[in-house]
């Protein structure tokens, strides 16, 4: 056979090869519809499993990111864009950490506020205890706190009755005074009672302009007690008498500037003081990026349980092809006879199986994205969803037809065409 032959011939059975892999598979998809037709409710049932599991996977997955989101959103209320900035020590020696006592001023917040324009707010914090008559004889030592009126953007204060002071409240040196809502009640009786009373503080009267509370839970990561009375720095530094202040703090306009700004902060106040001077710049930073982490475990776990489900609806998925299996022998049987191969009654029913696992994985998909899409159309509420989760629940499934269809379709593909004849 000359070399021109042999190529026309190779080509030819190539494709007439082919072509019998195209018939064979579109006549595989004929049969498994046909198979579907013949018991359409059991199919049904059998895909509801993969519904439900696909469905619980991703509306589990909707949960654990509305949580996430909630969780994350709370914490961002107690300032992770505030940078604390306060004085750890100084000197080599204990000797010299008693000498030097080269605490913070006033001036290291206005030198930050020079030389970092993204700083949005920023406030010293002077604190003292005193004592504060509440009536009937009654004295507590309440804590004291000298703050600028950026304060109130810095911690999130909500001012529940009258107002926050403000800065011509503090450069004119005014007694005035904003008090918690626990203050306000054991003293006052009330919040709105408590607006334009006084008290005395070391003997100088104060007037009562407002009652505040936290926005949120702070975790203890507020200097705030549950009776903490506010009060303009101008007048708190004549109090301690001196410009020492406890802490500054340092409100960034964005989240991700805030560990860079912390270090340059701390390398602007430390060119001001002594070089055995030590400052220590907190921020929220680390307790977000942790929230987050335990929220994304948390979720994953609850996607994995989740997943069981699959694994439900995969056993009821191989139980109805075993069914299917020993009420269709002898059509096994006769394909064997007019020639069918091990490989293709294997694949005939290894295809059922998916064809079932993936119709009832998409309907499970729409199913569970219809909550959060459903969410955000009707209501002003964004709820999150994740492709990830709609991507992992179809490739699930899929998994599970080709898992628990093996054994069916295996069963069937090494019957014995002749045993499978005579069955009745």
């Amino acid at each position: 056979m000359n070399p021109v032959t042999q190529v026309h011939r190779r080509s030819f059975e190539e494709t007439l090869l082919s072509a019998r892999r195209t018939m064979l598979l579109s006549e595989i998809l004929k049969l498994a519809l046909d198979s579907f037709k013949a018991s359409k409710t059991r199919f049904a049932l059998t895909a509801l499993g993969m519904v439900i599991g696909t469905a619980s996977v991703i509306l589990v997955a909707t949960i654990g990111l509305t949580g996430k989101q909630y969780i994350l959103g709370l914490i961002e209320k107690i300032g992770t864009n505030t940078v604390e900035l306060e004085y750890a020590g100084g000197g080599t020696t204990p000797a010299e950490r008693v000498l030097f006592n080269d605490y913070l001023t006033i001036e290291d917040e206005k030198a930050v506020d020079q030389a970092m324009p993204d700083v949005m707010y920023s406030s010293p914090v002077v604190s003292m205890q005193a004592p504060i008559s509440f009536g009937n004889g009654i004295t507590k030592d309440t804590l004291v706190l000298g703050v600028s009126p950026q304060y109130q953007q810095i911690r999130n204060l909500v001012v529940t009755d009258g107002r926050f002071f403000d800065v011509m409240d503090n450069t004119a040196h005014m007694k005035c005074a904003v008090v918690t809502e626990k203050f306000a009640r054991e003293r006052y009786g009330s919040d709105d009672a408590a607006v334009g009373q006084s008290f005395q503080l070391q003997g100088i009267p104060f007037t009562v302009i407002g009652v505040f509370r936290e926005a949120v839970n702070d975790f203890g990561q507020s200097e705030i007690a549950e009776e903490t009375i506010l009060i303009p720095y101008s007048v708190a530094r004549y109090f301690t008498g001196t410009d020492r202040v406890n802490q500054i703090y340092f409100s960034m306009s964005r989240l991700d500037e805030v560990p860079e700004a912390a270090k340059q902060i701390v390398h602007i106040v430390h060119g001001r003081h002594h070089r055995n001077s030590v400052y220590r710049a907190q921020t929220l930073t680390l307790l977000l990026t942790t929230a987050a982490q335990i929220a994304n475990a948390l979720t994953l776990m609850l996607v994995l349980v989740a997943a069981v489900t699959l694994a439900v609806g995969g056993v009821g998925i191989m139980n109805i092809m075993l069914a299917n299996v020993r009420s269709r022998i002898r059509e096994i049987g006769i394909r064997k006879a007019l020639g069918a191969t091990y490989r293709e009654i294997k694949l005939q029913f290894l295809t059922e199986a998916i064809i079932i696992s993936l119709v009832g994985g998409i309907a499970g998909t729409l199913v569970g994205l219809a909550l959060p899409l459903s969410i955000r159309f009707f209501t002003q509420y964004d709820a999150p969803f994740s492709w990830w989760s709609v991507v992992i629940a179809l490739s699930a499934a899929t998994a599970v037809g080709v898992i628990f269809g093996t054994v069916p379709a295996t069963r069937a593909a090494q019957m014995d065409p002749v045993e499978a004849l005579k069955y009745e």
